[in-house]
């Protein structure tokens, strides 16, 4: 029976372990996202705001998938 919960244990870190990359990667596309916005900011990008729909829904979509 120890065996079979040892077993299960290192099962759910395994996924764990495969969740928090997936989040990092998430994490890091959204970053790098915000860092290309910022960017284009700083350098006067006409018609930039920070509510603007087509880059909401590019984090959106980044999140999604």
């Amino acid at each position: 029976m120890r065996n079979f919960e040892s077993v299960a244990i290192c099962r759910l870190l395994i996924d764990a372990k495969r969740s928090l990359k997936d989040v990092r990667k998430t994490l890091a596309a959204v970053h790098n996202q915000l860092e290309g916005m910022h960017d284009l900011k700083r350098a006067g990008g006409a018609g930039m705001s920070s509510r603007s729909s087509s880059s909401c829904s590019k984090t959106i979509d980044v999140l999604a998938g």
